[in-house]
């Protein structure tokens, strides 16, 4: 395995058609909008597809979707609690310095998620408490232009319980609402930090995963809010620095990213819309097409 030496910036361009990439739970599971009207798509979701796509892969995941999990253990105590040495650590009574840079290191290395994003170890009946920093950080995805939400009522065929007053009679849960953004095209940004690489043993096989996971976000994420086809990566940009500081802020590589609307022809596509990356001097990116 090779250390992560240079910083690393990333951009991903998708697109969305008659799909709710990220409902909000408080809204009634509407897509989320900004103020402005802008789709956006949370950084917490964005990073729990990339957790599934690693998955599928083989990785070794933390933070396992309940339906999607690997093992037999339901929460993240109980898989924690299955790597003994671990565990030990956590429930030391008199927990040293040295024994938290181990649970840390141990953690880092059982599983990628912990080693990519960090995570925060601090349960109920533990005396150690320990947080992890990880190298990789995602924004928010935007998309680019404000996007029409369509909701359409819906009906069950059949009850999910039986009305106890009358059993021939239709109950509230048949009736619901879906929710759909009409078309959107959207950006997100990330970064890979090698000074906290170092710390939790991120390595460049880890990042080439991590960039494959990108290019092949929404695959095995079909669901009848996000129908297959639904949701498709457009363009993935990847820019790898010359030291670890790099040579410029991820502020100032990632504006070099414009995604602009060219055409206004319906229905829309992503063909409708020019993707452009400025060239910064010293510092190549590389771009590939998304699954």
């Amino acid at each position: 395995m090779t250390a992560l030496k240079h910083k690393i910036d990333f951009a991903v361009v998708f697109t969305v058609d008659k799909a709710n990439p990220n409902g909000d739970p408080l809204n009634g599971n509407r897509p989320r909008q900004d103020f402005y009207g802008h789709g956006e798509v949370s950084d917490v979701a964005l990073k729990r597809k990339l957790r599934n796509r690693l998955q599928d892969e083989g990785e070794s995941i933390l933070v396992q979707s309940d339906e999607r999990r690997s093992d037999e253990y339901r929460s993240i105590k109980d898989r924690v609690d299955s790597v003994e040495e671990l565990k030990k650590l956590l429930t030391k009574s008199k927990a040293s310095g040295t024994d938290e840079q181990t649970a840390e290191m141990l953690a880092s290395n059982t599983w990628y998620d912990v080693r990519a994003f960090g995570q925060v170890f601090a349960f109920k009946g533990t005396k150690m408490s320990i947080g992890i920093r990880g190298p990789v950080s995602i924004h928010t995805a935007t998309s680019i232009d404000p996007v029409d939400i369509s909701s359409m009522q819906i009906t069950k065929s059949a009850n999910s319980t039986t009305n106890e007053k009358d059993p021939g009679q239709k109950t509230s849960d048949t009736m619901g609402t879906k929710h759909r953004v009409d078309f959107g095209v959207y950006v997100f940004y990330g970064s890979i930090n090698p000074q906290l690489a170092e710390q939790t043993g991120f390595t460049y096989e880890d990042a080439e995963k991590l960039k494959e996971a990108l290019k092949t976000l929404f695959a095995n994420d079909a669901s009848s809010a996000r129908p297959d086809g639904s949701m498709e990566v457009n363009k993935v940009l990847w820019w790898e620095h010359t030291s670890k500081l790099g040579q410029y802020s991820s502020a100032a590589v990632h504006r070099t990213v414009d995604v602009s609307r060219v055409k206004d022809d319906l229905p829309q596509s992503i063909e409708n819309y020019e993707i452009t990356v400025s060239t910064l001097d010293g510092l190549a990116v590389e771009e590939y097409d998304g699954l």
